[in-house]
């Protein structure tokens, strides 16, 4: 009778059937485990409150503020990302996920409940290393190993559509290790919808605020709510609690041009009142990439664009100053290929809006710099 003795590269196919991702630790080395909870996130905001699990991106008290639906959504750990320094050659992650669903039908299980690993080349440019493949809600395994020799800064992008409940990272012993804190600079904060929460990246590295956050070297926020990036004042609220380099307000594609009008001059205004200097950037809706040949839903598009611009102009009658407009037109390309669904944007959408956003933003922080 022969016997199969599967060699460490299977091991994590040969594992996907049993209740958790665990793979084996060779014998013939130790890892030493580092709780990113001991030196901190960034992608997390109001550090002087309670929150009720530690990955959460709203405090505690934001449950009574704000919709359930809201609330449940602030329980992913879309746009969270660790910082780490290593010569290590191999990188482990172990980790436990909030919710059972590891993917949704338009978005694979990298994106919605994988850990995305970067790391600075020799110039200091972030670069991509790996992601995992998650099968279930415990895992524990190697992320990546034969790395090159040399001490490195690491960036690890956490989940965008599910939560996390642990984290730690694993190096062997012997390789050095330090967790690097959230850097001090006043985030980028990106007040959204499903696209700015991350639908439909393949990992959560390419998402358009990862993105930016990379290109700009800064912090960044994510408060995308899928569904409900409605400007909605008890958001407000918590977003004037945020001491911002620059606000982004993308809520338009959960919005119908009627509640564009309502909402939209409100919203800035609640923002003004707190923090009368910080630039804040409105951003059209995208349009839907077969809009082209659905009249019905170009038609919404021009209404939503439309009151956003009367919003827009209006706040600029009225003297308000470093208020910035992003159009939507070109925001996922004018060839059909920049979503996943039509809608929601993919790896080349979100390229796409990167860079769209970018100038403008650029213009936003040396501003606020000046402030």
């Amino acid at each position: 009778m022969m016997h199969f003795i599967a060699p460490a590269c299977l091991l994590s196919y040969l594992t996907f059937s049993s209740p958790a991702q665990v793979i084996p630790v060779p014998a013939d080395f130790e890892l030493n485990w580092h709780d990113v909870t001991q030196w901190g996130v960034e992608g997390r905001a109001w550090e002087d409150e309670p929150r009720k699990r530690w990955f959460d991106r709203l405090p505690a008290s934001a449950e009574k503020e704000v919709r359930e639906a809201v609330w449940n959504l602030s329980r992913d750990s879309a746009g969270m990302m660790v910082r780490f320094e290593s010569d290590t050659s191999e990188i482990w992650i172990d980790y436990k996920l909030h919710k059972v669903e590891l993917d949704k039908p338009h978005m694979p299980a990298t994106g919605v409940s994988g850990i995305d690993l970067y790391a600075r080349d020799d110039n200091g440019k972030w670069r991509w290393v790996m992601v995992n493949k998650p099968a279930s809600q415990e895992i524990r395994t190697s992320i990546v190993e034969g790395l090159a020799p040399g001490n490195r800064e690491y960036a690890a992008y956490l989940p965008l559509y599910n939560g996390v409940d642990r984290l730690k990272i694993g190096v062997p012993s012997g390789a050095s290790f330090k967790g690097l804190k959230p850097r001090q600079a006043k985030p980028i904060v990106f007040y959204g919808t499903s696209i700015t929460h991350g639908a439909c990246a393949s990992r959560p590295g390419m998402v358009h605020t990862a993105i930016l956050g990379r290109r700009f070297d800064h912090p960044v926020l994510n408060l995308g709510f899928s569904g409900n990036g409605r400007m909605e004042t008890e958001v407000g609220a918590l977003l004037t609690r945020v001491d911002a380099s620059v606000y982004v307000i993308d809520c338009n594609p959960n919005l119908k041009p009627e509640q564009v009008r309502e909402r939209t001059i409100p919203l800035v205004k609640q923002l003004r009142d707190v923090h009368p200097k910080t630039p804040i950037l409105i951003v059209e809706d995208r349009r839907n990439t077969n809009s082209w040949i659905l009249p019905a839903r170009k038609k919404h598009h021009d209404g939503n664009h439309a009151a956003l611009r009367e919003a827009y102009d209006t706040l600029k009658a009225e003297g308000a100053k470093n208020i910035f407009y992003l159009p939507g037109d070109n925001l996922l390309g004018q060839d059909g290929d920049g979503a996943t669904d039509g809608s929601h944007p993919n790896d080349l959408g979100f390229l796409r809006q990167a860079e769209a956003f970018e100038p403008v933003l650029r213009k936003a922080l040396r501003i606020n710099r000046e402030n």
